[in-house]
């Protein structure tokens, strides 16, 4: 019997990141506001693709969405 960690698949979040067009220091930030989930196996970081599916519903229900005004700045929606 299979437990559910092993199948699961991870990939690795630097390669995630490129193909995305999104710089490390977005990926990081995005960790740190709890954004992303990823897994450190030996000091290198992947994402799930659990959580890259999440991240993607998330995404498209526009939770992430800012809206800028230049005359009031940054807020969110």
């Amino acid at each position: 019997m299979e437990n559910n960690v092993s199948k699961r698949k991870l990939v690795s979040f630097k390669r995630w990141l490129d193909e995305l067009g999104v710089t490390a220091t977005t990926g990081w930030r995005w960790r740190k506001r709890g954004v992303l989930h990823t897994t450190n196996i030996y000091g290198r970081l992947y994402i799930s693709e659990e959580a890259i599916a999440d991240f993607v519903q998330r995404a498209e229900a526009g939770e992430f969405a800012i809206s800028v005004n230049p005359n009031k700045g940054v807020s969110r929606n």
